[in-house]
């Protein structure tokens, strides 16, 4: 079995996830967005908004400044010149996936409708026609929120106590619908999903591939491993969440047919696989922020073995037990990860607040200062933001204020 250093380790990852391609000259068009996307295979949607939605900053911090109406396009809306080419699925979490993967998911959307159903049993025997008067209002009026639903065929009971969980009947029976792929997301209003029927959303060869499901787990295993470069198998099964018994099959198989290969990473407990087709560049350069969503960064583990940095996402951290801040960044200059800063996007204000920076052990605040000033400055004009504003908090603060006027 072949021996890999971390170092090489971290290429072969960073250069799979995009950060090895040329930079954009001039402006970001939709061939860049469909490069961008075809390194992540998929986008995770996330509702928190305090700097930037998840979806968008991944491929900010690919490509740089580009339009999100790019995105909002290949995701929300179709013209013969311009097809869709994103569409809403539960993948790695609720995400954005290429419309020619929908039906590798198939055999999801059965588990998912089927322990929906079971949850829902109570709803189902109380309202029995209440999934197919959503599916009619749906063909009737669609795309159309849960809220505009609520209206046309009422609200029903609201189940379970709280903001988080005070669902209405018709909201639960779009979430089931959505879960078993009998409705999908037509378009958005804001971040509103707004649901509309497949056949209308999809291309008809989508709709009608039905991969077995061993063929389907198969190809996302190998998508998983196209977009880590190298991974252990746990690694590779969370990419799109499956199970430990339908991951360990699928590499198995793809061990043998060869594409992918076992290798041995220093310092990592567990095997690895490498995806043979995979380049490993001499070096990986340039600076990127990267949101807590991140495809490079999600999985929490492997950050920490790829990059030494331990990273935990402290939103839900009362605000005196947290370490580092709410919505924090890890700063990637020249393959490591070497600082992390707090962000909020003050919009009223028109400035990007840092209310935290803070630098990583071994590396040299004056090569990190000016980098993280320029990114800094790079996301605000992105985001249409004036100034950048630097708070008090963490070892890099003062020199990046100074930096930042």
């Amino acid at each position: 079995m072949q021996t890999m250093s971390r170092d090489t380790a971290r290429r072969l990852a960073l250069a799979a996830q995009g950060f090895a391609d040329p930079p954009p000259r001039g402006e970001v068009t939709r061939r860049h967005l469909q490069r961008a996307l075809a390194r992540t295979k998929l986008l995770q949607l996330d509702s928190v908004n305090v700097a930037v939605r998840a979806h968008y900053m991944p491929l900010f911090s690919r490509l740089g400044g580009y339009a999100a109406e790019l995105l909002d396009a290949a995701a929300w809306s179709h013209r013969a010149r311009q097809p869709r080419l994103l569409v809403e699925y539960w993948a790695h979490e609720a995400s954005l996936i290429p419309v020619e993967d929908w039906p590798l998911l198939r055999w999801r959307m059965r588990e998912y409708g089927g322990a929906w159903r079971r949850r829902s049993r109570e709803l189902l025997e109380r309202s029995p026609q209440l999934i197919n008067d959503v599916l009619t209002a749906v063909k009737e009026l669609g795309p159309i929120g849960a809220g505009g639903l609520e209206r046309e065929l009422g609200g029903g009971e609201r189940q379970g106590r709280g903001p988080w969980w005070n669902r209405t009947d018709t909201k639960r029976a779009c979430e089931l619908l959505f879960a078993m792929g009998e409705l999908t997301t037509g378009t958005r209003r804001g971040f509103e999903r707004l649901y509309d029927l497949p056949e209308r959303v999809l291309p008809a060869h989508v709709l009608a591939h039905e991969p077995e499901d061993d063929e389907a787990i198969r190809a996302l295993v190998e998508r998983s491993v196209h977009a880590l470069g190298v991974a252990t198998e746990p690694d590779l099964r969370d990419y799109y969440r499956l199970s430990p018994a339908q991951s360990q099959q699928a590499v198995a198989e793809l061990v043998e047919d060869g594409v992918l290969e076992p290798v041995a990473v220093q310092g990592w407990r567990q095997p690895a696989y490498r995806y043979t087709a995979a380049r490993i560049p001499r070096k990986v350069t340039g600076r990127a922020l990267l949101c807590p969503f991140d495809p490079l960064i999600w999985e929490r583990s492997r950050a920490e073995r790829l990059f030494e940095f331990r990273y935990r996402i402290e939103i839900y951290v009362p605000e005196p037990k947290r370490q580092y801040g709410y919505y924090v960044f890890p700063f990637l200059l020249n393959g490591e990860l070497v600082a992390r800063v707090d962000l909020k996007a003050d919009r009223a204000a028109g400035v990007l607040r840092v209310p935290g920076a803070f630098l990583e052990t071994g590396h040299d605040s004056g090569e990190v200062v000016p980098e993280l000033s320029a990114a800094l400055r790079d996301m605000a004009s992105w985001l249409g933001l004036d100034d950048v504003v630097v708070g008090a908090k963490g070892d890099l603060a003062k020199p990046l204020r100074a930096a930042s006027r």
